[in-house]
């Protein structure tokens, strides 16, 4: 029996979705393993349900979701400041885990953005004494502010990032991008830095992206309305994520359905708080409809006729992949979702961007009536990532 260890350390909830995936299909190229997680809340408590074994030590360690919600406001959070705070919790969860390894001997170690652990092995390398995957979707901090603080954070992570990714000899046996290799910017980390699509061309699997469901299956969209109880009106589904960060945007659609619905007398509206917000935070209204966390959102976002959302990138991957038509508000001053999302949905003529600052009710209701059911033709995406995922790392098996 091989033993591995799964760190799923990102925020919200969209990565948990694929490791899984890829655990799922690992456990198909190889029965002889067992899988152990360490996760923070809310990707934890997915993982209970999903019948995973999660460590006890999971409630020691932390990525950071409530640090990123304690400072959102306004839909606005700067991100590279986040970076900036969590470097403490990342030095006490690197702690926790190497000694997790060492007292369970693990066979293999999987990482999903677990810069803490990265960081921990560049400071002493003689700590690696197993082998080790990390898992990415994107590459680098982005400036996007003039606030000096925020350009030398920017600078001194990127330089450590690439240090990570190229030090001699290997801190990681494996590093997998989700996505496709357009996905990471032709520029430098920084002055004197490494450009960072070379660096990955060199150093990357580039493995396309991954969903936990098939696309083809979802087309029909009278036949996933009638399985989930959707009448005929026309209908938009608008969440925010695993995360509170983006709670604002409900206000601002609240204000517009009305609007709307003048426009459109069958218009009905579903919210989906996610995990974090109480289902009180929204007063419901005629024609709206309030969730809470759901677990299989791709398919309320298959009965749909147009999504609202924040600039998540799984969730705006998800749409892409299912030919949906989205406008999408990134959070202000998240570089990942401002940049990098924004940057991969024009690549593939996905989606509308959307200034959540610059968005009055009427014009979101204006851009909602006239994109409402249209037809879209998005770019065709590789969406085989974790069966490539998995075969490579169970070669390291």
């Amino acid at each position: 029996m091989k033993k591995i260890l799964f760190i799923s350390g990102s925020l919200g909830l969209g990565h948990i979705g694929r490791d899984l995936e890829i655990v799922k299909i690992l456990r198909k190229f190889n029965p002889n393993i067992e899988v152990s997680w360490l996760a923070d809340y809310p990707a934890s408590t997915v993982l209970k349900e999903a019948g995973e074994k999660l460590l006890p030590e999971a409630e020691l360690i932390t990525h950071g979701n409530k640090e990123l919600e304690s400072k959102a406001k306004n839909h606005r959070v700067n991100l590279t400041r986040w970076v900036m705070n969590m470097r403490k919790n990342w030095s006490k969860n690197a702690k926790i885990v190497i000694e997790v390894i060492q007292r369970e001997k693990f066979d293999l170690v999987i990482g999903d953005e677990t810069y803490d652990l990265g960081i921990e092995l560049l400071r002493d390398p003689s700590l690696k004494q197993f082998p080790v995957v990390i898992i990415y979707d994107f590459l680098g901090l982005d400036t996007v502010t003039n606030n000096p603080i925020d350009m030398i954070t920017t600078y001194y992570t990127n330089r450590l990032w690439s240090k990570i990714i190229t030090h001699k000899p290997k801190l990681c046996d494996k590093t997998i991008f989700i996505g496709e290799i357009e996905d990471i910017q032709n520029k430098k980390f920084g002055l004197l830095l490494p450009n960072k699509r070379k660096v990955a061309e060199k150093y990357f699997d580039v493995v396309g992206y991954i969903l936990n469901f098939n696309p083809n299956d979802y087309s029909d969209k009278e036949k996933i309305r009638k399985t989930l109880g959707y009448g005929n009106e026309k209908l938009v589904i608008c969440s925010i994520g695993g995360t509170s960060a983006g709670k604002e945007l409900f206000d601002l659609v609240i204000k517009a359905f009305p609007i709307i619905r003048k426009e459109i007398p069958n218009f009905q509206m579903t919210l989906v708080l996610g995990p974090e917000l109480p289902i009180d935070y929204v007063k419901p209204i005629e024609g709206v409809t309030v969730k809470g966390y759901l677990p299989n959102l791709y398919k309320h976002l298959a009965a749909a006729d147009l999504a609202i959302v924040t600039g998540g990138g799984t969730i705006t991957l998800e749409l892409t992949a299912l030919q949906k038509p989205f406008l999408y508000f990134p959070l202000e001053n998240h570089f990942e979702q401002e940049i990098a999302v924004a940057q991969r949905c024009k690549r593939h003529n996905a989606g509308i961007k959307m200034n959540y600052s610059k968005t009055t009710p009427r014009k979101l209701a204006e851009e909602v009536i006239k994109n409402i059911d249209t037809k879209v033709q998005y770019t065709k995406i590789p969406i085989d990532g974790a069966q490539k995922a998995a075969k490579l790392i169970n070669m390291l098996l």
